[in-house]
């Protein structure tokens, strides 16, 4: 089967990140086999040059968008850039020929332009959200997700969300195995937990709450196969329990139950793939009461079970490269 084709639009002024992320990401290759095509194009085929004076020499011109997959705008130079109609007709015309269409952080914006998002959920940064929903009132503006697929049209929240976003693709795309190599080679996790509103505040904490939940975030991640309670913690954090909850959701986008419980299945699933371990010591280990537990929490999840789940991914001796359909 032939490698899904992506087409990574540039434009002048691009952000060098935000061109970065996908062009890293589909370029990766797995024992040596690319599990892309990627082209770079601009709207004329010419050189465009960055908002940091790099210059970045495109594949082609427009006419690129017809051939494609996957289409992506990586970021967004300025709020009140109204695309070219150019480009606008090409996503459009694209998207009725089956393709995929993406728009990282900002590129939501020509997405929206585009009228590809109208009466439909999408994600861009937070920073935007005011002036998104003004000025786009007819889409449903997910507010804290890290990126949203809706009828073939994903976006994704701030810079860091994009590589999330574009390791959801691989997994659609190919697998969870794939997608989990990809992360390993790119060292960042495979899947991140909650949402937007564990980035928005500032990383320096605005008050001794903010900064006793994230010393308490480090404990707990240390102490996982120890039993706790909202009452003890609240407690060691000296809050009241309706504090520790509101300041614990506020630091992590996440209830603690929620949190507790994607943590301690995080850790079984790391233990399963690089130990040997019984499924009764791995669920003693991360907290949980018992293997039963473990199973019950593993299904609830992931649809499957924790033996399953280490022979998928506890041998990396083989990886299937094929490629799942283009509507798959």
């Amino acid at each position: 089967m032939a490698i899904p084709r992506i087409g990574l639009f540039v434009y002048p002024n691009i952000n060098p990140f935000h061109f970065s992320v996908p062009h890293i990401i589909f370029n990766t290759k797995i024992q040596d086999k690319p599990l892309f095509e990627l082209k770079i194009f601009s709207l004329d085929g010419q050189a465009v040059k960055t908002e940091s004076a790099m210059t970045i020499t495109p594949d082609g011109g427009i006419e690129l968008i017809s051939d494609l997959d996957i289409v992506i705008i990586p970021g967004w130079d300025d709020f009140n850039h109204v695309p070219d109609k150019m480009l606008m007709e090409g996503l459009n015309q694209a998207y009725k020929n089956g393709s995929r269409i993406v728009g990282l952080c900002y590129g939501t914006y020509a997405l929206a332009y585009a009228g590809l998002l109208d009466y439909k959920k999408a994600a861009t940064h937070w920073i935007a959200e005011q002036d998104f929903s003004e000025r786009f009132p007819q889409i449903q503006l997910d507010r804290d997700a890290l990126y949203v697929d809706e009828q073939r049209i994903v976006t994704s929240a701030g810079t860091g969300a994009a590589l999330d976003c574009c390791l959801y693709l691989v997994r659609e795309i190919y697998n969870v195995h794939i997608a989990n190599k990809v992360s390993r080679i790119m060292v960042i996790p495979p899947h991140r937990e909650g949402g937007q509103a564990q980035f928005i505040e500032q990383p320096i904490a605005k008050s001794s709450q903010d900064a006793q939940i994230n010393l308490l975030l480090d404990f707990l991640r240390q102490n996982l196969a120890r039993q706790h309670t909202i009452e003890s913690l609240a407690q060691h954090a000296h809050m009241t329990r309706r504090t520790f909850t509101r300041h614990f959701k506020k630091a992590t986008g996440m209830t603690f139950v929620d949190w507790l419980n994607s943590e301690r299945i995080r850790l079984s699933c790391e233990l399963l793939e690089t130990t040997n371990w019984s499924i009764e010591k791995i669920a003693e280990l991360a907290g949980f009461n018992n293997a039963v537990s473990l199973r019950k929490n593993f299904r609830d999840k992931y649809n499957t079970s924790p033996q399953a789940w280490r022979k998928a991914f506890g041998d990396t001796s083989h990886i299937d490269l094929d490629p799942k359909s283009k509507h798959g």
